[in-house]
Order: structure tokens, then C-alpha cells, then sequence
């Protein structure tokens, strides 16, 4: 059950058309016609800042390193992940597989005509970050937070337990506590289980043919999602840096922000 818990908690926290929603916000829309929130700050080097599973990207202003790499001169860019936040919320299978959040990113920066940029995803986000790392030639470095190699697996435990809970299933006890903050939030049940549904694994086989610099960063008391000694093996040339903290509370320390802040300027 703590397993689920510590990754809820964290989240307490071809034609674009754009509509402005606020003076940072705006929408544009995706592959397959799903609007998708971003909002961009600063003038710099584009990093895109990708969160997690129930998150949205308004979360990593109460982060050090989004602050940390405003103040660096980067350009931030922030965004709501299908099914989450202000980003559309489709029901339909289609919606959310082969890739499609992914895509959704990869389409953003089509749209923001730009030609290369950084990542940093957390927890569920750094899943992301990964099929950009395999997908994306525009993606320049990367940094994994929160994560180990057991995203690597098709049939991931935590996966198949989220996405049975969220279809109704309650004899998996292990997520009574995702559960119940799900539905104290009022969040999206069929967006969110279709997400798990179609959550993207990375194969081994394609981790090895990564050629960017990549950085993992770890809470050292941080127990899920596996190890991130052997997710380090199976990318050729990649780092792990180790920050205080859980999984909750790795990603909001200033050890992370420096910690991403060297690595994206090296």
C-alpha cells in the first residue's frame, strides 16, 4: 500500500489551433484533435517539464528546480498531459495509446517551431520522458526523476493494479490509498484508467540504443518503481545523481534543482 501512496502524495501538488487562456496559458491541439494546456515562461533554452501520473504541470512551480532553471536563463515550458488538468480528458481507447502522450509533446514543439530541447519528467512523467528519448531526434538531454527500471515491464505490477482499481476492481487492497485520494479530488476515473491502460514501457532493447546524455535522479529514500542502478546499465552512458528525500519529497528539494541544473548545463 505505501508503494501507491508515496506516488499519489506527490501529486498534491497536423493544423494547431491556439486560444489564449491566461498571459502564460494557452491551448494548442493535438494528433488527433485533444487540446492540450502548456504554459511557457521565460526566453532561453527550451526545457519542458513533464509531470506525473494524476499531476498537471502547475505542480513543478512548487519545485526548486522550476524556479532554478527560470533563474538559469532557461525557457520553461509547462504542460497539462492528456487526460489531466486543463488538457482535454477523451474516453476512448485510441486516445491514449501507441504513444499518445508522447505525440502530444512531439506535436507542442512542432507547433513552437522548436528545433531542440531538454526534458525533465518525474515519476510517471519520466515514463514519458523515456518514449521521447527513443521517439524524438529534437530531444537534446534528459533527466528521469523518480524512476527505476520497472517501467521496463509490459505487465508492471503497479501498472495492472492502478488500472484494474480505477475499472472498479476492490479487492487490490495495495491501492486503497490511490484510491481514495483519487476520489477526493474528484479526479477523472476513465481518463486516468485508460492512462494506465496504455501506459508505455520502454524495451531494454531500445534503452541500449539510446545516444543522449541522460540523468537519473533518485530520492535515497525513494522505494518505487524499481531500481535505478539497472535502469543506469541499460542506458548506455547515463548518470544517477541521489537527492534527499521519498517519492514525494525528492522532486521539491533544492538538491534536485542543482542536481538538473548541472547536468542541463554541461
Amino acid at each position: 500500500m505505501k508503494k501507491f501512496a508515496l506516488i499519489v502524495a506527490f501529486f498534491l501538488f497536423a493544423g494547431r489551433l491556439v486560444a489564449q487562456v491566461s498571459d502564460a496559458g494557452r491551448y494548442f491541439t493535438s494528433f488527433d484533435s485533444t487540446k492540450i494546456y502548456f504554459e511557457i515562461k521565460g526566453s532561453g533554452y527550451p526545457v519542458i517539464l513533464i509531470h506525473g501520473f494524476s499531476g498537471t504541470g502547475q505542480g513543478w512551480k512548487n519545485c526548486a528546480v522550476y524556479n532554478d532553471l527560470l533563474n538559469a536563463g532557461f525557457e520553461v515550458i509547462l504542460i497539462d498531459q492528456r487526460g489531466n488538468g486543463r488538457s482535454g480528458k477523451p474516453h476512448t481507447d485510441a486516445a491514449y495509446a501507441n504513444d499518445a502522450e508522447a505525440k502530444d509533446i512531439m506535436g507542442l514543439m512542432s507547433f513552437l517551431e522548436i528545433k531542440q530541447y531538454d526534458a525533465v519528467g518525474y515519476s510517471r512523467g519520466s515514463i514519458i520522458t523515456s518514449r521521447l528519448i527513443v521517439l524524438d531526434q529534437r530531444l537534446h538531454n534528459a533527466i528521469m526523476g523518480g524512476m527505476g527500471d520497472a517501467y521496463t515491464n509490459p505487465d508492471w505490477p503497479l501498472r495492472v493494479h492502478a488500472y484494474r482499481a480505477l475499472m472498479g476492481d476492490t479487492t487490490l487492497h495495495d491501492t486503497d490509498e490511490m484510491m481514495k485520494y483519487i476520489h477526493s479530488q474528484h479526479f477523472d476515473e476513465q481518463a486516468l484508467a485508460l492512462q494506465q491502460k496504455y501506459q508505455p514501457s520502454t524495451s531494454p532493447a531500445e534503452l541500449a540504443s539510446v545516444k543522449i546524455p541522460v540523468l537519473i535522479i533518485r530520492g535515497t529514500e525513494d522505494k518505487t518503481g524499481g531500481s535505478e542502478t539497472v535502469l543506469n546499465k541499460l542506458i548506455p552512458g547515463s548518470a544517477v545523481a541521489y537527492v534527499p528525500g521519498d517519492h514525494n519529497a525528492a522532486i521539491r528539494t533544492p538538491e534536485f534543482g542543482r542536481a538538473a541544473l548541472k547536468f542541463l548545463k554541461e
